[in-house]
């Protein structure tokens, strides 16, 4: 059973271990095939459109969370940016 497709479509911060080795991942949920997670992140670089698509398995996931929208990069102000953002953790299960 897929533990976050009521997440689909939202925006999440994902914490998970490569080895010894704790990373952190934001993107759009895309997928979640009961085994792992996809995340899809759209950028641009060097004037050329990118996506960035990434594989989480269950096992690895330490966090996921529901991450506030991000905003566009000539739109960000440091100054009315908030550094302390609000998400809702949703637990996960380690195996």
């Amino acid at each position: 059973m897929a533990r976050f497709s009521s997440l689909i479509g939202k925006r999440v911060q994902v914490n998970y271990r490569a080895g010894d080795i704790l990373l952190s991942a934001v993107g759009a949920l895309v997928a979640d095939s009961g085994q792992s997670v996809y995340l899809e992140e759209h950028f641009v670089q060097r004037g050329n459109s990118k996506t960035l698509r990434t594989e989480i398995p269950y096992p690895c996931i330490v966090r996921l969370a529901e991450a506030a929208e991000a905003q566009a990069p000539n739109q960000a102000n440091p100054r009315t940016t908030s550094p302390n953002r609000q998400t809702q953790t949703i637990p996960s299960a380690q195996s």
